[in-house]
């Protein structure tokens, strides 16, 4: 059974490096957030309120004690190395120094990196770095992992066809269901090797206990990260869907949910439409 919140009346607007967020009150869930649990807390990436409540949410469990290891969509594994130094040179403001992979604003997860210095926790960039997603979409995943790591990853055999047929909807919704088929496999590619490379972060920091911030899409107990990980690590794990209000999720998708009022946005389809429509040629 999904634990449902609806949470109303949150304020627009970016999230303040420096500023604290709301104690707000307590999830029902949030005992989950102690010892070596694996939790896996969605966003819809442009909604500042799913960031609050995370962040909100995250900022008790440690003043509880715990200290995962704070693993990120938003950070590329091959810049890992300049993370750490920049946390070593920027003790003060890390947030500041640490860069973000391209298209991410920093105004909504500079508070997660602060977070993590203030607390001395593993800041982990988790996800395959945008050069490397175009080149398996173009040639495959056997351009960017070696035979052995394609072994470890568990991207060297072909996902249930179940599976792939799902991964492949989603992206054909995603983008407005204006992708010709013949794209959704390359980018169900994409999707997997994501999941995988933030699979394999999970595993390797699952004996301290791990927070995932990623994509509804990324965390889905059905279709992503938890996928990709043993059944002992799975049964540990705890995934919770930020969603907005309207969203209907299959029950298997999230352990729980927190769902909030939309953000303010632009019509995403549109650009779809116009190039449908001929505007945009």
């Amino acid at each position: 059974m999904l634990t449902r919140l609806v949470f109303g009346g949150l304020a627009a607007g970016l999230l303040a490096c420096a500023s604290a967020p709301p104690p707000g009150p307590a999830e029902p869930f949030e005992a989950r957030l102690s010892g070596d649990a694996i939790v896996l807390l969605g966003e819809v990436h442009d909604n500042p309120a799913h960031h609050r409540r995370r962040l909100a949410l995250l900022e008790r469990a440690l003043a509880r004690g715990w200290r995962p290891a704070l693993l990120m969509e938003q950070l590329d594994r091959d810049d890992q190395r300049a993370i750490d130094q920049a946390r070593c040179d920027s003790p003060a403001h890390p947030e500041r120094a640490v860069e973000l992979a391209p298209g991410w604003p920093p105004g909504f997860y500079r508070p997660f990196v602060a977070l993590a210095s203030r607390h001395h926790l593993p800041l982990v960039a988790a996800n395959l770095s945008q050069a490397d997603a175009k080149r398996i979409a173009r040639e495959g995943q056997s351009v960017v992992f070696t035979p052995a790591e394609l072994a470890a990853l568990g991207l060297d055999r072909p996902p249930p066809e179940d599976w792939q047929a799902a991964q492949e909807q989603e992206i054909h919704a995603g983008h407005c269901h204006a992708l010709p088929p013949e794209s959704w496999p390359m980018l169900a590619r994409v999707q997997f090797a994501r999941d995988a490379v933030m699979a394999s972060f999970v595993r390797a920091h699952a004996d301290r206990g791990v927070v995932l911030l990623a994509g509804n899409g990324h965390v889905r107990r059905d279709l992503g990260v938890p996928r990709w990980l043993p059944p002992g690590l799975q049964a540990r794990s705890f995934v919770v869907g930020y969603l907005e209000e309207g969203a209907d999720p299959p029950p298997d998708a999230f352990d729980a949910v927190v769902v909030t009022t939309p953000a303010e946005r632009e019509d995403p389809c549109a650009a779809f439409k116009s190039v449908k429509s001929g505007d945009g040629v």
